[in-house]
C-alpha cells in the first residue's frame, strides 16, 4: 500500500499520513516516528492502561510496545492501517508482560478523570466540576478497573478493544491476531464475568443505588460500563 503527501492550495502541505510518517521512519526521518505516536499516544496509553490496570505498569507496556514498533517498523506491509499494526504491537506488549509479571487485579486508576478527545465530561453548563458527580465517577472506575483485573488477560484486553475503546469486533482482531470468533467468544466470557461482579453498576450506571436482583444469574451486559481514562500517558 503506497500512500504519498499531497499538496493543499498554496504550497501549503497537507499532514503526513500514518502510512507515509513509518515508511519516512524507515527510510531514515529522525522525526517521523515521534510525529506518529504523538498523533495517536492518547489512544494507545488508553488501551495500555486499561488492560495493565494500573498507570506504572502501563507506562512499561506503552514503551515496551513503541520500541517495538520503533525497530520493527521496517517489517510492516500494510495488511491493515498503521493504527491497527501500533495498537497490536501494544496489546502484545501489555499482555507479554502480564503473563511475565502474573497480574491477575488491577489498582485503582489515576485521580484524573477528565475524558480525553472531547468524549464526555464531569463539567456543568457553566464549566465547573459537580464534586458529587466527580466522586461518583471515581468509585464507577475504581469499580469497573477492579473487576477488569479480575479477567484473563486475553479476555480483558479484548473487552478494552471492543467494549471500551469501540472497535470493531474484525479490528480488534486483526489487533490481537486472532480469529473474529475468537473476540467474540472472549467478549461474551469476559461479560459474564463482569455482570457478576458489576452487578450494581449495571444495573444502576448512575451509581445511586445498587440492588441486586434476587437471582445470582445476571444476564451479560452487551458492554461494559467505561471508566474515564486519563487524557495521556507520560512524556515519551
Amino acid at each position: 500500500m503506497s500512500e504519498t503527501p499531497s499538496n493543499a492550495p498554496g504550497g501549503a502541505s497537507e499532514p503526513r499520513t500514518d502510512a507515509v510518517l513509518l515508511a519516512a521512519h524507515v527510510g531514515g526521518d529522525r522525526e517521523a516516528f515521534g510525529e506518529l505516536f504523538n498523533r495517536h499516544r492518547d489512544r494507545l496509553w488508553a488501551v495500555a492502561l486499561r488492560t495493565m490496570g494500573n498507570p506504572e505498569d502501563a507506562a512499561d507496556g506503552l514503551q515496551d510496545g513503541m520500541v517495538a514498533a520503533y525497530r520493527r517498523a521496517a517489517s510492516f506491509r500494510g495488511e491493515a492501517q498503521v493504527t491497527t499494526w501500533l495498537h497490536r504491537v501494544v496489546v502484545n506488549a501489555c499482555l507479554d508482560r502480564l503473563r511475565a509479571l502474573k497480574i491477575r487485579r488491577a489498582e485503582p486508576l489515576p485521580d484524573d478523570l477528565e475524558e480525553y478527545g472531547g468524549r464526555g465530561s464531569l463539567a456543568s453548563a457553566s464549566g465547573a466540576v459537580d464534586p458529587a458527580e466527580e466522586s461518583l465517577a471515581a468509585e464507577r472506575s475504581r469499580q469497573v478497573a477492579q473487576a477488569l483485573g479480575t479477567l484473563p488477560p486475553e479476555q480483558r484486553a479484548a473487552l478494552v478493544l471492543v467494549d471500551m475503546e469501540g472497535y470493531p469486533v474484525a479490528e480488534a482482531a486483526a489487533m490481537l491476531e486472532c480469529a473474529v470468533g475468537t473476540v467474540k467468544s472472549r467478549c461474551s466470557r469476559g461479560r459474564r464475568r463482569l455482570a457478576v461482579l458489576l452487578v450494581d453498576l449495571i444495573d444502576d450506571p448512575s451509581g445511586e443505588s445498587g440492588a441486586a436482583t434476587p437471582s445470582g444469574n445476571q444476564p451479560p451486559p452487551r458492554s461494559v460500563p467505561s471508566p474515564n481514562p486519563p487524557r495521556g500517558p507520560p512524556d515519551a
